[in-house]
Order: structure tokens, then sequence, then C-alpha cells
């Protein structure tokens, strides 16, 4: 293999699949990456067997091959280079040759054969929604995923195709968090599968730019084509919980704050919270909410917020992270909370019809 480019045609495609390359790793040729250098393309993949990247960058190929060498090596080097400089990439025997200007470097390699890659990934169907649509999906929901719970389900990010919506829901158990996006056309079929949290992660990563998304969903796996990148992820194996049944329907108590003004009451009053549990006691009266939360040193806090609300008095406890991490998923500058009383969850969501939807459950204090 030989070829030559731009620092930045290597470095662009190099920093985005790194995110996927481990240090220490089970399987050496796992901490590699491969390159692959064929019809004037170099190919970079990285992969930790979850979640594969792929991202192409122009070259001019000498000689056409592929090879695997050291991820974070290769980045440091290229990132040290000089902006700008044309390099020469050259395979050497079972080392790879690097000539940038004055600079030289040989770096080991393993063979491109041991290194694994997804090929087919038995597609279902083909979505197709904008970088901006995808993105904001994630944004709004990934946070209530839940980490290393024993419902390995949980521990991941639920999408789901239902006529022209594309809809990702998370849940950990004490919170959910549900955002619909609108497809170009019609979602082939009805189909749930979930994401696992180190691919949800490498999205967000990657996804913001202009231009669309191609989703592939298949049986075991999902690939989305995002500009030059390629992301693949495994599907988790698991039935996702039925989210319908914990979001209320028609909350009878319904109260509209500024948002901000609330958030910041909130966070206020967290700082003397009970540290293990975040709890935080909430106070409805006739346009008028009160938070209080207090710890095992004796000490409390109170503040008040005023809100649009006629309705009975209710009290009731919720774990204010969770209600914070809902109130930030919100764009709005006012937000609703709807509530039945002082034990069913809370429905928090922009005003008018939301495709934003987050649900606290109530905490004993």
């Amino acid at each position: 293999m030989k070829l030559t480019a731009t620092r930045e045609q290597i470095l662009a495609p190099l920093q985005s699949v790194i995110g996927v390359v481990e240090r220490r790793q089970t399987m050496p040729v796992l901490s590699n990456v491969l390159v692959a250098a064929r019809n004037n393309r170099v190919n970079i993949t990285g992969t930790d067997l979850e979640v594969e990247l792929v991202a192409s960058s122009e070259a001019q190929v000498q000689q056409p091959g592929d090879i695997t060498v050291p991820g974070r090596k290769l980045l440091d080097i290229f990132r040290a280079i000089p902006e700008k400089t044309s390099v020469t990439v050259a395979t050497d025997g079972e080392r790879l040759s690097i000539k940038a200007g004055k600079s030289r470097f040989t770096l080991s390699t393993l063979p491109a054969s041991e290194f694994p890659v997804v090929e087919e990934i038995n597609s279902q169907q083909t979505l197709t929604l904008s970088q901006g649509d995808f993105r904001r999906l994630i944004d709004k929901t990934h946070f209530s995923m839940a980490q290393q719970d024993v419902r390995y389900y949980l521990n991941g990010l639920l999408l789901e195709t239902e006529g022209k919506t594309l809809r990702a829901v998370a849940t950990d158990g004490h919170r959910l968090a549900l955002s619909e996006a609108e497809l170009e056309s019609k979602a082939k079929n009805n189909q749930q599968v979930i994401l696992p949290r180190k691919g949800v992660l490498e999205l967000q990563r990657i996804l913001g730019g202009d231009g669309n998304v191609d989703l592939a969903i298949g049986t075991s796996h999902v690939r989305a084509q995002i500009g030059d990148i390629r992301f693949t992820s495994k599907l988790i194996d698991g039935r996702f919980p039925e989210y319908g049944r914990v979001i209320p329907a028609n909350p009878t108590k319904q109260v509209e704050a500024d948002r901000e003004i609330l958030r910041q009451a909130l966070q206020r009053t967290a700082i003397l919270s009970n540290e293990k549990y975040r709890g935080v006691r909430i106070n409805l009266k006739a346009d008028l909410v009160t938070i209080q939360a207090h710890n095992p040193e004796q000490e409390e806090a109170e503040d008040q917020v005023e809100v649009a609300y006629q309705g009975d008095e209710v009290e009731i406890g919720f774990n204010v992270t969770y209600l914070l991490d809902a109130l930030a998923a919100v764009d709005t500058e006012k937000v609703v909370l709807g509530l039945t009383d002082g034990n069913s969850s809370c429905l928090v969501r922009a005003p008018g019809a939301a495709s934003s939807k987050y649900v606290v459950m109530p905490m004993r204090l």
C-alpha cells in the first residue's frame, strides 16, 4: 500500500473514528485502526466490536492495499505534523512508514485479515431524515438512559418507526424521555430496536452537520451514513418496556411556569438536598410553587416561584436532578407540568402539542 495525501485528509477521518478505539484491549488488533486505500480514496475504520465507524477521504493512491496500525499513535503523529503538509504513507514489510517534510515515522502493524469488520447488516428498511432532526431526537432523550442496570435493555435508546414518525424513548425506571421526528417518507414497517449507550454517544458526537442521514435498520445492527462517515452498531437484544403505560394521559392539574425561573429555583434548593437521594418537596397552591429541601445535617432550603395554576393544593417529592434534566431538554420559554396527585408521575413538556415529553416518577420524602 502506498498513498499521498495532505495532513488534513488523513487527520479528519482519524478523528472521526478514534472515539471507539480503546487503548487497552483484550484483542490487540482492536487498539488499531484499519487503513484501506483504493480508487483514490482512503478509508479508516475503528471498532470495539459493539460500534464500528468508517470514515473516508480523498487521497492519491499509488498502490492499493490495507493494513492495521495503532490508532492513538497514528492520531498523535498526524496531530503533530504541521498544517497542510503533504504526507506519504506506505507499507514497508511488516511496518508502516510515514513521511512528512523532514519527519519520518515507522509504526508496527497487524494484518488487515485479523481486523473484525461488519460487512452486511441484513437491512429490514432504510429511513431518511435530516441530521439536525436525528441529533435533536438523541439530545432530548439520551440523558434518561440507565447506566449499568441489570435490566440491560434499559442501558440504551429505543428507536421506533411508526408511519412517518421516528420516535426515540429512554428510561431508567425512575424517569422517561420521549421525542419524535418526522421522516421524509412513510416507514416500510413498524419496528422497534434498542441502540446501546456507546452507540448513542458516538452518534451524538458525529451528528450535527447539514444534510441527511440514511438510517438502515437490520435485525441485529443499525447502520447510518452521515456524510463521509459510516456508523454501524450492534443492537441490544431485549424487549423494551411498554413505555406508553407510564406516560400520564390527561393529568388533571396543569401548572405553567417560566422554565428558566423554575430551573434556577430548583438548582438553588438542590444545594441543600440529600446528596444521595437528591429529593426535593414541591408544594403546589393557587399560582404558587414552594420548593423545599433538607439533608441529614439538618440544613434546609426553601424557594418560591409564581406560576399559572388554579386547583387543589398538592404536595409531592421528586429527585431534583431528574426534574432539572427534563427542564434543560425543553427549549421553550414556558414549561407545563402535569400532575394528578401526590403519588403520581409528573409530565413535563413544552406548551401546546409538544413532540417531546418527559415523565418523572415521584419519590417518598
